[in-house]
């Protein structure tokens, strides 16, 4: 009789509690994780992301799970553009500079290499048929080029941040426009603008909305029903919300069985992020600190609590490593000298 697996609980961001893991099919196991928006380094907040579902990637493979990470990259987006347009690059060509920086990253903190690390721009086609689907299904609309998400028309919104409709005003999160027929409704496909990278698609010339990249992705690697989604808690909302909108408007069958958030890293206890320029990036600690020493920092605290990084804290993770390291030569030091005398 095979050994039966232990049983561990994740806490559901959905459900609100923690649970027992039990996937969908039993033995394997369907990842998917957001990834970077590729238009600079990464800073420390996004690390602890990756570290923390390295670690879940690395216990669920130990339990003999046989796991499918998926770790996307967003390579189209207005902020590529935007950086692209002020440092006069390509905006390709800068997306791609910064993916590969961002893999570097990954590799210093000792990450393992996700099973898939799917780019936006080489999933156009799924991108629109999933749009197609939920047009066609009721919950989508077309208006100048631009196509929109029909909130009003998904009872279902707001179930994972618990957020109603009324409390969503326009132009805090989603952009303010007199064409759509609720203010909360977003874009899923965005119609070309001079300067732009633009696909063609049956609404004209353009390219995909944030939201629906993770949904088309995850369904073309992971099927419209798998076990674990994750990120940080501040794509709860509306990124998450807005991905189960879409996955559920386009199949009936979708289904995420465990939403698992991060906590955030915090700089002064103020949410560490590049909007607010307080940010650290992986690259400037990993310069001064062991890239070891930075995972035991973002490690050291429970993922989804809040962790405020300082120059005392990396300075004890790093004392923790380098004394780490000591003992294991004083290990293999002894060792040496036993197998010497025993020879001898």
């Amino acid at each position: 009789m095979a050994n039966k697996r232990p049983e561990f609980q994740v806490y559901n961001s959905m459900t609100k509690q923690k649970e027992i893991f039990k996937p969908i099919v039993e033995g394997k196991v369907g990842m998917y994780i957001c990834g970077v928006t590729s238009y600079d380094l990464s800073h420390i907040g996004h690390a602890r992301a990756y570290v923390a579902f390295d670690v879940l990637y690395r216990y669920l493979k130990y339990l003999g799970y046989e796991v499918v990470y998926v770790r996307n990259f967003t390579d189209v987006d207005d902020k590529i553009i935007r950086r692209a347009n002020e440092v006069g690059e390509d905006p390709k060509a800068l997306s791609g500079r910064f993916c590969q920086e961002f893999l570097y990253d990954m590799a210093d903190l000792q990450c393992l290499l996700p099973t898939h690390q799917p780019r936006v721009t080489d999933h156009m086609q799924q991108i629109k048929d999933m749009i197609a689907q939920i047009i066609s299904n009721g919950c989508a609309y077309a208006v100048d080029g631009d196509v929109y998400f029909s909130v009003d028309n998904f009872p279902k919104y707001g179930l994972l941040s618990g957020r109603k409709l009324e409390d969503n005003r326009a132009g805090e999160r989603v952009a303010v426009d007199d064409r759509k027929r609720n203010p909360a409704d977003f874009a899923l496909w965005k119609a070309a603008k001079p300067g732009e990278p633009l696909w063609d698609s049956p609404w004209g010339p353009g390219r995909p909305g944030w939201h629906i990249e993770c949904s088309a992705m995850s369904a073309h690697y992971l099927t419209h029903a798998f076990d674990i989604h994750g990120g940080g808690m501040d794509l709860i909302f509306p990124h998450h919300e807005n991905e189960i909108a879409q996955s559920c408007a386009a199949c009936s069958k979708s289904k995420v069985n465990y939403w698992i958030h991060n906590g955030f890293v915090t700089a002064n206890d103020e949410k560490m992020s590049k909007s607010l320029g307080n940010f650290f990036t992986i690259r400037e600690v990993t310069k001064l600190y062991h890239p070891l020493a930075l995972r035991h920092f973002l490690l050291g605290t429970h993922y989804r609590s809040p962790v405020n990084y300082s120059i005392s804290q990396i300075e004890i993770s790093s004392e923790a490593v380098f004394y780490i390291y000591q003992q294991k030569l004083s290990m293999v030091s002894v060792y040496c000298s036993v197998s010497v005398s025993m020879k001898s």
